[in-house]
């Protein structure tokens, strides 16, 4: 085994996804830009679960008006490859820093 030191970056992907908590927010905000495309994560980010509902703050209250007309889309992407036990319900948004 070698002991020369490795760079840091092919060690960090592994350490991410051990450190990341196993609740349902975390997985919502691990795949959110995947979900929600490049544009809409940048203003947008899920900030709260309970009980299946999730809270994405949005950067201004247009941004939230869009997102919650887009509600729909957006849940059935989430929800696409979860069990049903780790299904989001709702989401709701709010504007705030």
């Amino acid at each position: 085994m070698s002991r020369r030191p490795r760079p840091l970056a092919e060690s960090l992907p592994g350490l991410k996804e051990r450190l990341a908590p196993r609740t349902l927010l975390a997985d919502v905000q691990q795949g959110w830009e995947a979900v929600a495309g490049p544009e809409i994560a940048r203003h947008s980010e899920p900030a709260s679960e309970q009980a299946g509902i999730v809270t994405v703050r949005c950067s201004s209250a247009v941004w939230a008006a869009e997102l919650s007309m887009m509600s729909r889309q957006l849940l059935e992407r989430l929800n696409e490859a979860r069990p049903p036990d780790r299904q989001v319900r709702e989401i709701r948004y709010v504007v705030g820093g």
